[in-house]
């Protein structure tokens, strides 16, 4: 059996393109499905039977059998993640933003971590803020608690939530970038192509 303690399995998958050109309510229900097929080949890969997927009052992934769960969405692909610890993940697509968004998304103190403000770092810090306030089950409203304490390398770096540090790691592909909330476990990732 796979030690969840120790490693954790989170999954991308891409969204087939028959369903990328749907709109409004119904594309929002395909992605969700989506999404959780891609928590049931993450619970495959960890031995785990899914339990009750249910959500709170705000929207917020609720525990089943102490394992933690978190879903994502984006146009072109989902992402799902099980963990015994609080986690949550995030995608987004690396494209160019304004320099507003800089200003919202961390503070001059953040961005002097790494030299180079660029489109990548800036979805690194909100990738990496999206994936603690899911494992927190916030939304943005808490993104202003959320700094990027360090940035340890091109794939990992710590953010700070009131007094939690949470690790994160990153991985890129196909012009997106995702993050999840590892703490210091080993992550095995699996990309599922269309």
């Amino acid at each position: 059996m796979t030690d969840l303690s120790r490693c954790i399995y989170p999954v991308i998958s891409a969204v087939p393109h028959a369903y990328r050109a749907q709109n409004g309510r119904h594309r929002v229900q395909t992605l969700s499905r989506l999404a959780r097929q891609a928590l049931q080949i993450c619970a495959k890969k960890s031995r785990i039977q899914l339990g009750d997927l249910s959500k709170d009052d705000v929207g917020a992934p609720q525990p089943f059998d102490d394992h933690f769960w978190s879903l994502t969405h984006k146009p072109r692909y989902v992402g799902a993640i099980i963990s015994l610890q609080r986690t949550g993940i995030d995608i987004e697509e690396i494209k160019p933003i304004s320099n507003g968004l800089y200003k919202r998304i961390a503070k001059n103190s953040e961005w002097r971590l790494e030299p180079d403000r660029s489109e990548k770092l800036f979805f690194r810090y909100w990738t990496a803020k999206e994936a603690v306030l899911k494992a927190q089950g916030l939304g943005m409203a808490g993104l202003s608690k959320c700094t990027i304490r360090r940035i340890i390398d091109q794939y990992h770096l710590e953010v700070l939530y009131q007094d939690n540090r949470y690790f994160i790691e990153h991985i890129y592909f196909n012009g997106h970038i995702a993050a999840v909330v590892q703490n210091h476990l080993e992550c095995r990732w699996t990309i599922q192509q269309a």
